[in-house]
């Protein structure tokens, strides 16, 4: 199995388009070791032929034209592509977004939890994916799912969903009540793992999850690869970064670093190869240079970049 990570930003991607903050402008004028990313997404395929989506972020063209891989082949029909399936993770506008770019009566398959469907559905500027041609299907909880395209082929690609600790999409949450709890941890939030036809590796996408407790550490005991929530490396940056007023855990992020952090959390779990996805414009990390980018590449893990290739 391929796998390719398309974007590697959290919402917004980075540099975010209004985000004037120290990064954001050092990515900006192309300075050494800071990249920029778009927002978060990754591609899935057995045979490099047909690809699996997991989230479809708005900025879901530029990705296709930076991957020849998501592109029609040059012997393929007038209207056609290799995208084959979506998975969706939430409901969070960084991951949805896109599907409205990937209309033009395109078939292909869209898999995701009763509630992100549901949202889905209560919105109707998504019914430019003609249902006839987009199925949407719902991804059972805990259960290997095989992944197939719009007309039921199997794409190779198989799927595990299970429900992390998360919250509820920005853009649901109630506005007259900004301290109100909009945690979730029944399916509004999923970690996913994926595995390959032949393949007996696992690797595990969780692009959000606000925290790390004893059944997540089980279930990714012996993964080959974990592509884990990496959005803020402090829980109050950009509370200090002065670009913002929320904390990571009311975003639904878990930090990178800390006694409660993810690095801290997931340190004495057997995980072959451990990157993290969905980075913040605030986060230090992205700066190759920095002492944060240094000190989580010591602690084994890895800082994802758009582009990166791994096979299992």
């Amino acid at each position: 199995m391929r796998l390719k990570i398309i974007g590697s930003a959290a919402g917004g991607g980075f540099p975010q388009w209004n985000c004037n903050y120290r990064l954001s402008r050092a990515a900006r004028t192309g300075m050494a070791g800071v990249h920029s990313r778009t927002q978060s997404s990754i591609a899935a395929s057995v045979d490099g032929a047909g690809w699996v989506l997991f989230n479809a972020s708005p900025d879901i063209r530029q990705q296709i034209a930076q991957t020849p891989e998501l592109q029609p082949a040059h012997d393929a029909p007038l209207r056609s592509t290799p995208i084959r399936a979506v998975v969706l993770t939430n409901a969070d506008v960084d991951h949805v977004a896109g599907l409205l770019s990937l209309r033009e009566r395109q078939p292909f398959a869209i898999y995701a939890t009763t509630q992100v469907l549901a949202t889905l559905e209560a919105n109707s500027i998504f019914n430019v994916l003609d249902p006839a041609l987009v199925p949407r299907r719902t991804l059972p909880p805990a259960e290997e799912l095989a992944i197939c395209d719009a007309d039921g082929h199997d794409t190779g690609v198989t799927v595990e969903s299970f429900p992390v600790p998360g919250k509820i999409a920005l853009y649901l949450e109630e506005r007259s009540q900004p301290d109100a709890n909009f945690s979730s941890e029944s399916g509004d939030t999923v970690g996913v793992r994926i595995t390959g036809a032949g393949s007996r590796s696992s690797v595990f996408y969780i692009p959000g999850c606000a925290r790390i407790d004893a059944t997540l550490r089980t279930r990714l005991a012996d993964a080959a690869c974990l592509l884990f929530d990496g959005t803020v490396y402090t829980d109050n940056e950009m509370i200090a970064a002065g670009v913002g007023q929320k904390t990571g855990a009311r975003m639904g992020h878990l930090a990178m670093s800390g006694d409660t952090g993810s690095i801290a959390g997931l340190a004495d779990v057997r995980i072959g190869r451990r990157v993290f996805v969905h980075i913040n414009n605030t986060n230090p990390v992205l700066d190759e240079n920095s002492g944060e980018h240094a000190a989580v590449k010591a602690a084994g893990w890895e800082v994802a970049r758009d582009g990166m290739e791994m096979e299992f």
